[in-house]
């Protein structure tokens, strides 16, 4: 007999593939909703105020922290030490994972999310750069060889044992220099993304709250759509998965050096519930809100039309049931059992489905990225 969740994932498969035909091919948006006067402005504030605003500041904070932890370190390499930094270096990934789906105004100038978190790192080049002492980091070819990844390798895969990596930066000061430079890096871009949304850019976003395709509204839920079918959906479980590759890579995985603690679920877990409490416009700062989840609510009882919230929120319901089970240790389940996560990449298509076709549809905004999977 079926589990709960096949039953589940069964039904969601029926209701997108009925709500799909309806909608037709379409994905560059319906025509104009009469009388749609849902207050876009008061949701644009609730999202600046609730999400992005101070879950840079968090991030920041957890960021200033890092570069700390990785300045004190340098300074006298010790084991102790050496903990210390790995400590704030989880604090501070999972800190990003709230905020790595806002790439709008500075963020996206800077590119915010290819100088954080390109994962797998380029440990060759990583090794270059420090052997010569020679390197650019604000060159888009080094994006693989900074960030989060990069730092990660520094602590965590640089040699076969703790005290072994600690002599490495005690005996080669080319490795404290790197890793501060990557640390400060990320201070200064996460900062200057936080100011220049308190220093007007809010204002710019809430105000602009029409329904043109350069709209606040517009783009930032493309920018969400974006962020869940690539960097979220495909990237921590459709490639490590080998849904696109045809056979599991477990060397793509989000995290791979952290041994013998992994935190790739949990990364993967905070990302997935940052992605759900926005939908919800549900804020773990100033609570509840005006939400997509709402809006699709507004437009249903507008045109009697079909329950797109509804079937979202199910879809989501059914992906923390799927995923509840995966390891700790992602690389080690696509090793184990991949059945596992590639039924969680399943069970986050529908609601990618849902979301690009439903929802966009409901709400009249177009599709403005390329879709390299064709989904």
């Amino acid at each position: 007999m079926k589990n709960l969740s096949q039953v589940v994932f069964a039904l969601l498969l029926a209701l997108v593939a009925t709500i799909w035909i309806g909608c037709g091919d379409d994905m560059t948006g319906g025509e104009d909703t009469p009388n749609d006067q849902f207050d876009r402005g008061t949701m644009l504030a609730h999202w600046a105020d609730g999400f992005i605003i101070p879950g840079y500041r968090s991030y920041l904070e957890s960021i200033d922290s890092l570069q700390e932890k990785a300045d004190r370190f340098v300074l006298n390499p010790s084991l102790s030490r050496l903990n210390d930094l790995r400590n704030n270096y989880r604090f501070s990934y999972n800190a990003w994972q709230e905020v790595s789906m806002f790439e709008i105004g500075k963020a996206e100038e800077l590119l915010l999310r290819n100088n954080t978190n390109i994962y797998p790192t380029n440990t060759v080049e990583i090794l270059d750069n420090i052997s010569s002492g020679s390197y650019n980091l604000a060159l888009p070819s080094t994006n693989d060889q900074q960030g989060f990844p990069a730092i990660e390798y520094l602590i965590y895969g640089l040699a076969d044992t703790d005290q072994q990596i600690v002599d490495q930066f005690i005996n080669d000061p080319n490795y404290n220099t790197y890793l501060t430079d990557l640390t400060s890096r990320m201070t200064s871009l996460a900062r200057e993304v936080y100011n220049d949304w308190t220093n007007g850019y809010r204002e710019t976003f809430i105000n602009d709250d029409g329904s043109s395709a350069s709209s606040s509204v517009n783009r930032m839920v493309n920018d969400y759509l974006f962020y869940y079918e690539r960097f979220f959906r495909s990237g921590k479980i459709g490639i490590p998965a080998g849904y696109f590759s045809g056979s599991p890579l477990s060397n793509l995985v989000e995290a791979r050096y952290t041994q013998p603690l992994p935190i790739n679920k949990s990364l993967y877990t905070n990302a997935y519930t940052s992605v759900k409490n926005f939908f919800k416009g549900e804020s773990k700062y100033i609570g509840n809100g005006p939400s997509l989840e709402s809006y699709l609510d507004y437009i249903k009882d507008l045109t009697d039309g079909a329950d797109i919230s509804e079937a979202i929120s199910s879809a989501m319901i059914n992906v923390e049931t799927v995923s509840s089970d995966l390891d700790n240790d992602l690389a080690k389940q696509v090793l184990v059992d991949n059945n596992k996560m590639l039924a969680t990449y399943d069970a986050l298509q529908i609601i990618t489905v849902l979301l690009k076709v439903d929802m966009l549809s409901a709400l009249n905004i177009s599709v403005d990225y390329v879709d390299a999977d064709g989904d």
